[in-house]
């Protein structure tokens, strides 16, 4: 077996192994907590428009 067989062997074998990573439900959060503050001076239509304007 030549040195590029050995690595091309041991490529596909990570490969698979990370192609098999199980995620446990504790993994999956569907609930988030938490509060978010900022202080801007911005009105709520100034900051409406920022983010049409980035989204588009």
């Amino acid at each position: 077996m030549s040195m590029g067989a050995f690595d091309e062997v041991e490529y596909e074998r990570r490969e698979r192994k990370n192609s098999e990573v199980e995620v446990s439900d504790d993994d999956r959060r569907t609930e988030y907590r938490g509060e978010v503050e900022y202080d801007s001076d911005e009105s709520t239509e100034e900051l409406l428009d920022q983010f049409k304007a980035i989204n588009s």
